[in-house]
Order: structure tokens, then C-alpha cells, then sequence
């Protein structure tokens, strides 16, 4: 028997073919939208417990001066290879900028130090695109190699020179397979290429493989004082971007959620369309339980088609958004992240857990209500679409209940998924009370007019929530993230940027050598174009609550730098004066537990009870960060530090000459001596990029509750030719139906747009104040945006006044007696 019933009911997807579309939209996209962010996170954080990887071969330890924008002396390096530790390799490291503005990472290597790594990969094997050629590696002009896939990513081709701003050009580009080499966002050329764009002496690190406990006992005992042997960076990346993942895990689930709300539309409409049909076979003598038996094995037929088309799709998207995600990453935390991906049957596992769990709950409720309706009841055409009025009120008192539960979780202790289940709770509460919301909108618009067509427009609006309402739902929801994440962000970065030119309040920052500082300061004095400079002197604790930065400031900075206190006491300049007085950064005073004007107790060698002067903004460590004047019984600790110079110029001094002239005399890398406006377009050109794949979820998210709309519109097109039919022999013409059915779309799209705009900016301030809070540490000042947010719902409202009139314009197109007989 489930075979014919099968026919009967799979049958219908013949007869409405864009239903198939529909269903498979939503949970497709949605899967794939989930897939991507997974993958993402998955693959970085094993590239995390690997550890840096260069040439596939892990380098555990890394040999680098204390205070990172020193170099390693060349000698140093030859000394451990003359001492037999061959697996330890020289790294030279620059950073330079493209004429578009793009960041790039050029890595140094000495190529006959890496000769029997090379021979392992396959260097000069009679294919050229397997690995590094060492002959060629040497000869000028010194090739640059790139992975296949940072290549694909930039739009490089092999032979090409790549032009650069501050430097000549470099290349040819040699594009490696991406087996041969793993080098994340790197470019890899001889060290006499870095040599000939910006020489320097020294080196940047020396990586070090396998290392036994007596031969790093033997590199420490010849380290000398300002150098240090430690594990590599990216072992230790794990808790540093741990919100990072969490916030691009919370907008994959968003959108999955998104998706599953089209789906849930598509499987209503469906089965309510199908209701005659179901009446029909039962007053026949199939059972509920057959009936059961042949959807439960569509639903599941969806599911897996969907998780297939979703996996592939998701790893598209994926392997499309990994350079941005790993170029973020490298420039804030200088994690390596492999760019080739490939699936792992977790990722599958995954989303088929979740589409098999979301498709029932999602298909449960339209099931429940197809089988338990009376065989009579199920013949007449009407009587679902009426019952679904009554669903959206009991919506409305979830939705309530909802709020409730919200208010509640409010007063949790704050942490992360507390924000996050507050985030959900809220949204959800929205979604769930938008249809009945709507409905009684409409109703009471309608009973407002007079004109018979009026009242026929927002009466056929209202009854068009029994296939709309869900899909506007989703659409709702996604522009309210996208709206949430426009707040948030910009937020993010105008604060950033206030705060950047506050703490930025010299032109030009120099970080010398302890030996160095006495011979700059000297010359300083001398030049005229110095209008005045300051030390500060910086060292490491290492307390319960982490590792800690402790800064010690002079009086001149004190006078000159106004940082962006947060809250303080009056006149706590003069207060941090006193012996035991300190400024800590928010995040810092979070992790104490203490506020303006309480006592906090530091670890040796500060002490304890030190006065809490004030509190600022700092958004720049992500360790946390204390201010100590000079005079307090701290600075002779702290004067043992690392030093950092602030020199202020005259106002028509040139700071780029003094830039050059700086670097030329004490030969200084571009890593110890700065320009304030370099810093500050580097740090926002960051800080750009970092967002630029949250964007991107919060566009694909619109764009899928859109095409949810428009689609669930276009499937109803064949149960609405009669009534279209009827309105043109009454005299509307084809102009004014387009115009009517545009209109509703676009009604419906405004009214979920007026409640998406307050529900994204509680979402942005939950983001802000709590979420924000928990993970880092700190808060910002939220801004608004009227202008962006009208960008975005006007765009919004021409993509559904579109999709609204297209269903309508492909109907006029056939004639009124064609149209009202197929709808017989």
C-alpha cells in the first residue's frame, strides 16, 4: 500500500515543481551556511594543536628576542649550527602593502639550511610547480612562492611580479601545489630578498624542530640575556580566539535557523495544499498510520538530500570566506592557518544530527495537524488556511511566555551563553508573535477603508500569512542580525578609532634596546623639530587571573596622553602620583573584581593594596593592562623593563623624514620605529578586514529569507490564479494587480523591518554589554547608524517588491479564462 500512496502524495511536487525549489532552499542553504562556519572553526583550531606550520614539518620552538621588534643576531645562529643543531633554521619576517591596500607577509628563509627538507618535498624534480628548485631559489631575481590555494585567493598567476607601495616589485611568482607546500598567508623567498628590499642586521626568530631536553638545556645555557627559547605562538592560539569562533559559530546556527524557518513554510504550504487530497485517501481507507509511514519518508528524503547538497555547498563557501578568516587571524593573534580544506566526515555528522533534528521539529507540528483533522474537514479547501490564524495566536502567547524566559535569564550570572541564550530567546520571541502581529494589522487597516479595494488588498494581505508568515519570520530575523551586526561593528569601530587617537597622542613611537635608549634620548634633545618625548617602560606579570602588562609613565605622558578613562576618580592624574596608586585597563579591573576607588592586590614584586585611580578603555591586549606613574615604589622594578619612546613633533615637521633620518642614524628596523598616521591606517585596515566574514553570513542570511519570500510566494502562484482571474474580469488592470501584489510583499516587508529595527539594536546592545563583556572583558559606547539601516531595508524592500510582482506578472502573461479554467 505505501507505494500508491506515495504516488498520490509525491505527486503533487509534479504539479507544483517550485515547491521543490522552495523546500530545498531552506534546508539546504541553511545546512551550508552551518557546514561553512564549522569547517572553519574546525580547521583552525587543528591547525592550533599543531602547531605553525611551515613546509608541512612543525617547528615546536622558536628562538626570538624578548621584546619581539628586536632581531636575533646572525652570530647567535651560527654558533648553534657550528654546535651540530641542524634542525634549527633561520626566519626573516616583512610585512608589505599592495597598491589595493592588501597586506601581505613575506617570509625569509635560508634555502641551504632547509636543502634536506626540500629534497623531502620533492624540490627539483622535473615538475616545477612541486616545490622550491634551491638553484633557482638563490639566483636573483629571487623567485616568491605561494600555495595554489593563497594564489586562487589573490587572482596570481605563475611568472607574474607583484607590485608593492614602499618597495620594488618582487617576483616572478612561482604558485606551488598546495601539497607541496603549507605556508597559511605566507610568501616564501630566499632571506637575500628580504635583504635586498629593507636591510637590516639580524634575524626575526630561528625555528627549531624536535628538540630533546639536553639540547634545549644546551640552547639555554648560550641564550643570551635578550634572548629566549619557547614553544611557538599558534600551540598556545587556542584561548585567544575562542570568541572569535564562538561569535562566527553563533551566526552559522543563526542562519541555520533562518533556513530551517523556510523549510518549516515549505513543508506547511505543502501539506496544507495537499489537505484535499490526504481528505480523499483517508475517506478511501488509507490509515493515519501509512499516511505517516509515506511523509515521514519524504521528510527524510529532503533531509538527506538536503545535508548532501548542504555539505558541498557549505565546503564552497568555506574554502571561499578561509583566506579572509586566515589573514584575520595572522594579523591579530599571527596564527598559520593551512588555506587547502578538505571534508571530514564530522562536519556531515554534524549537520545531519541537526538537519534530522530540525526538520522533525520543524515538520512535526504541519504533520500532527494534517493527521488529526477530520477526513470532511480536510475536503474543504479553506480549512487549515483558517486554523493557521489560530496557531499564530498561540504563537503570540509562546512568544510571550518567551519574553518572560528572557527577562529571567537577564538576571543569570553574566558569561557567555548567558548573552547568547538571551540573544536566542529574544529573537525567537520576536519571530514567533511577527505573524499574529501582522495579521491584526492587516485586519484592522482593512476594516479602516471603505474602498472595496483597499480592503481587498490588506484582507488578502492577512489571509496570504497562511504561506507568508513563517518565511517573513526568517526574513525578519535576518534583518535583524544584519542590522544587530551593522550596530555592533560600527560601534566596534568608531570606538576603536577614538580610542586609537587618544592613546596615539605623539607622531612618532620608537622601541629601542635598553643600551640603545641613553644614545636616542641624547639625540633627541638636540633636534629642533622635537617638541618633546617621554619613556615608558614596560614588564610582565604573571598572576591567578593571567598573564598581565604592567606600564610605567612618566609625567610628561601623564600631562601629554589622555587615555580613555572609562571612570575615575577627581584628579586621579594626580593621584597616580602617589607611591601605590594604579590605572587598570577594563578588562583587567573585570578580572579583579575591582572598581574606582577600592583596593587591588597585584603579585610580587608589586604587593599588595595598590589604590585604583581609574579605570580606561583599552581594546589593543589581550592580556590586560596596568598604569603605574614612575615614582611609585614600582619603578625601579619596572625601569628594568622594555622601553618605548613617544616623541612629539613640531607641527610642520615632516614626521616621514624624521622617520628615515631616525632609522639611518641608529639603523633601526621598521618594526622599532613607527609613524602614528602608519599605525593608525594599519590598525583600521585590520580591523576592517577582521568583520569582513561576519558580513558576509549577515548578506548570504538576507539573501536566503528573501529568496524564502519570494519562492513561498511563487509556489502559491497555481492557488491564486481564481482569485487574480476574478479581479481582472472585475476591471483591475495587469498594471495595478503587479502593483497589488508587489504592495502586499512589500507591506509585509516593512511592518517585519519595523520590528527587525529595535530587535537588532537589543540584539547589538546584548552583543555589546554582555556578550562583549564576558568574552573580553571590556565594553565600548553603541553608536547608531540611520543611514545604513535605511540602505539595507530599502534594498530589502526592492528585493521583495520584486519577488512579490514577478509571481503576479507571470500569471498576466496567459489569458483570464486561461487562468480562472486551469484553477478549476
Amino acid at each position: 500500500m505505501f507505494g500508491p500512496v506515495a504516488n498520490a502524495l509525491w505527486g503533487h511536487y509534479r504539479r507544483h515543481p517550485f515547491q521543490i525549489l522552495l523546500v530545498w532552499l531552506g534546508l539546504t542553504l541553511g545546512v551550508a551556511l552551518l557546514v561553512g562556519v564549522l569547517s572553519i572553526n574546525q580547521h583552525a583550531q587543528q591547525s592550533y594543536r599543531e602547531g605553525a606550520k611551515l613546509f608541512s614539518n612543525p617547528y615546536p620552538f622558536s628562538i626570538h628576542h624578548t621584546q619581539r621588534t628586536q632581531r636575533v643576531p646572525q652570530a647567535f645562529y651560527i654558533d648553534l649550527r657550528r654546535a651540530g643543531l641542524t634542525q634549527c633554521v633561520p626566519v626573516d619576517r616583512l610585512q608589505v602593502v599592495t597598491p589595493s591596500l592588501d597586506d601581505l607577509n613575506l617570509m625569509g628563509v635560508d634555502t641551504i639550511a632547509m636543502l634536506p627538507l626540500l629534497a623531502e618535498r620533492g624540490g627539483d624534480n622535473g615538475r616545477e610547480n612541486k616545490g622550491i628548485s634551491p638553484v633557482n631559489a638563490i639566483t636573483s631575481p629571487y623567485p616568491v612562492y605561494v600555495g595554489e590555494a593563497m594564489a586562487n585567493h589573490k587572482g596570481w598567476k605563475d611568472g607574474q611580479m607583484i607590485d608593492l607601495l614602499d618597495y620594488p616589485a618582487i617576483g616572478p611568482l612561482r604558485v606551488l601545489d598546495n601539497d607541496a607546500l603549507s605556508m597559511g598567508t605566507y610568501l616564501v623567498a630566499d632571506m637575500a630578498l628580504l635583504r635586498t628590499l629593507s636591510p637590516h642586521a639580524g634575524i626575526a626568530d630561528i625555528l627549531c624542530g624536535s628538540l630533546t631536553q639536553a639540547e634545549r638545556q644546551q640552547i639555554r645555557n648560550v641564550l643570551p640575556p635578550a634572548l629566549t627559547l619557547t614553544k611557538t605562538q599558534a600551540t598556545q592560539l587556542g584561548p585567544l580566539t575562542r570568541a572569535f569562533h564562538l561569535n562566527l559559530l553563533a551566526m552559522g546556527l543563526l542562519a541555520f535557523v533562518v533556513g530551517l524557518f523556510i523549510f518549516y513554510q515549505a513543508i506547511s504550504l505543502s501539506m496544507t495544499q495537499r489537505q484535499p487530497l490526504v481528505g480523499a485517501l483517508r475517506q478511501l481507507g488509507v490509515d493515519g498510520r501509512q499516511l505517516s509511514g509515506v511523509m515521514l519518508a519524504e521528510i527524510l528524503a529532503w533531509v538527506v538530500l538536503g545535508v548532501m547538497s548542504g555539505n558541498v555547498l557549505g565546503l564552497m563557501l568555506a574554502n571561499q570566506l578561509l583566506p579572509a578568516v586566515a589573514t584575520t587571524l595572522s594579523d591579530l593573534y599571527g596564527a598559520d592557518i593551512d588555506l587547502v580544506m578538505h571534508w571530514q566526515w564530522q562536519w556531515g555528522l554534524a549537520s545531519l544530527l541537526l538537519a534530522i533534528l530540525g526538520a522533525m521539529m520543524a515538520s512535526a507540528w504541519p504533520l500532527v495537524r494534517l493527521l488529526n483533522t477530520s477526513p470532511g474537514r480536510l475536503s474543504q479547501r479553506m480549512t487549515l488556511i483558517r486554523g493557521t490564524h489560530q496557531e499564530y495566536a498561540v504563537q503570540a502567547i509562546i512568544a510571550i511566555l518567551l519574553g518572560v524566559t528572557a527577562w529571567g535569564v537577564s538576571y543569570w550570572e553574566s558569561s557567555q551563553w548567558q548573552g547568547f541564550t538571551l540573544i536566542a530567546l529574544t529573537m525567537l520571541s520576536a519571530a514567533l508573535a511577527l505573524p499574529y502581529a501582522c495579521g491584526w494589522l492587516f485586519h484592522t487597516l482593512a476594516r479602516g477603508y471603505a474602498g472595496a479595494r483597499w480592503r481587498w488588498f490588506f484582507t488578502d494581505a492577512a489571509a496570504s500569512l497562511s504561506y507568508r508568515g513563517v518565511a517573513a519570520m526568517a526574513f525578519m530575523l535576518a534583518v535583524s542580525a544584519h542590522i544587530g551586526m551593522e550596530t555592533m561593528v560600527g560601534s566596534f569601530r568608531t570606538s576603536t578609532e577614538t580610542w586609537l587617537q587618544q592613546r596615539l597622542a605623539a607622531d612618532v613611537y620608537v622601541r629601542p634596546g635598553n643600551a640603545l635608549l641613553p644614545r636616542i634620548e641624547s639625540w633627541l634633545e638636540q633636534q629642533e623639530d622635537v617638541s618633546q618625548f617621554w619613556a615608558t617602560y614596560r614588564r610582565e606579570l604573571v598572576a591567578p587571573q593571567g598573564r598581565l602588562e604592567v606600564l610605567s609613565v612618566g609625567d610628561r605622558a601623564l600631562e601629554k596622553q589622555s587615555l580613555a578613562v572609562k571612570s575615575a576618580q577627581p584628579q586621579y592624574w594626580s593621584q597616580l602620583h602617589q607611591q601605590r596608586a594604579v590605572l587598570l585597563s577594563e578588562s583587567l579591573a573585570a578580572k579583579f573584581d575591582v572598581s574606582v576607588g577600592e583596593m587591588v592586590n597585584l603579585p610580587a614584586p608589586m604587593g599588595e593594596r595598590w589604590h585604583v585611580a581609574g579605570i580606561y578603555y583599552d581594546y589593543g591586549n589581550p592580556y590586560g593592562q596596568l598604569v603605574v606613574s614612575t615614582h611609585s615604589e614600582a619603578g625601579e622594578w619596572l625601569a628594568q623593563g622594555r622601553p618605548s619612546l613617544a616623541v612629539v613633533l613640531d607641527k610642520e615637521a615632516p614626521s616621514d623624514h624624521f622617520v628615515d633620518q631616525m632609522n639611518t642614524r641608529f639603523s633601526l628596523s621598521n618594526g622599532q620605529v613607527q609613524n602614528q598616521a602608519d599605525i593608525m591606517r594599519y590598525a583600521m585596515r585590520i580591523f576592517d578586514r577582521t568583520f569582513t566574514v561576519t558580513e558576509s553570513l549577515c548578506v548570504l542570511m538576507l539573501i536566503v529569507a528573501i529568496s524564502g519570500l519570494f519562492f513561498a510566494t511563487l509556489a502559491t502562484e497555481l492557488s491564486r490564479q481564481r482569485q487574480y482571474s476574478l479581479l481582472r474580469y472585475l476591471g483591475l488592470s495587469g498594471r495595478e494587480l503587479i502593483a497589488l501584489g508587489g504592495g502586499q510583499l512589500v507591506i509585509l516587508g516593512l511592518v517585519s523591518a519595523l520590528i527587525a529595527i529595535p530587535l537588532g539594536l537589543v540584539l547589538a546592545s546584548m552583543l555589546i554589554h554582555v556578550v562583549l563583556k564576558a568574552s573580553f572583558g571590556w565594553t565600548m559606547t553603541m553608536n547608531f547608524f540611520p543611514m545604513t539601516y535605511a540602505t539595507t531595508i530599502s534594498l530589502s524592500m526592492l528585493a521583495l517588491m520584486v519577488a512579490g510582482a514577478w509571481p503576479v506578472y507571470r500569471m498576466l502573461k496567459r489569458t483570464a479564462a486561461a487562468s480562472l479554467r486551469d484553477a478549476q
